[in-house]
C-alpha cells in the first residue's frame, strides 16, 4: 500500500485530533481523501481512487470510514442526490451548485447567497446550519 500524505498536517494528527484511532485503513482513505484539498466526492469516487492507488479496501468499509469521518467532523455530507451522497472535505458554512447530468457539486462562495426568514425552530430545537443547493444544467 501507498503512503499518502495530508498537505497542511499528518493525516495520523488530524485522525487522532478528531478523536478516531488512525488505523491502516483510515489513514490510506483519508490520505486520499484530504490530499488533493476542498473537493466533493462519493464513497464510489473514493473507493475507484482506492483500487487505483493500491489500497485493498472494500466499498462497505469506505462508507463506513466516510461516515465515521462525518461523524468526527472531518467530513460533510452533501444529500444533492436521492441516489448519491457526496461527501465535502470543506466542512465551513458555504453553500453548492449541482450541476444535473454531470453530478457535479461546486462550492459558492459564501458572501454570494443570504438566507432570511427561516421559521423558528420547534420547542427545545435549534438551527444547525442551512444547505442552499442550486441546481445548474447546461443551456440547450
Amino acid at each position: 500500500m501507498e503512503a499518502f500524505s495530508c498537505p497542511t498536517r499528518s493525516i495520523d494528527v488530524r485522525l487522532r485530533d478528531a478523536g478516531l484511532r488512525p488505523t491502516r485503513q483510515r489513514i490510506a482513505l483519508g490520505g486520499l481523501l484530504f490530499a488533493k484539498g476542498d473537493r466533493h466526492l462519493t464513497a464510489e469516487d473514493l473507493h475507484e481512487e482506492a483500487v487505483r492507488a493500491g489500497v485493498q479496501v472494500s466499498l462497505a468499509t469506505v462508507y463506513n470510514t466516510l461516515h465515521q469521518f462525518t461523524e468526527a467532523g472531518m467530513l460533510r455530507v452533501l444529500a444533492v442526490e436521492t441516489a448519491k451522497t457526496y461527501f465535502d472535505t470543506n466542512t465551513s458554512d458555504h453553500h453548492h451548485f449541482f450541476v444535473e447530468g454531470d453530478s457535479e457539486v461546486l462550492d459558492i462562495d459564501t458572501g454570494d447567497v443570504e438566507v432570511g426568514n427561516l421559521p423558528e425552530p420547534p420547542e427545545g430545537m435549534e438551527i444547525a446550519h442551512v444547505d442552499v443547493i442550486i441546481r445548474l444544467r447546461k443551456k440547450t
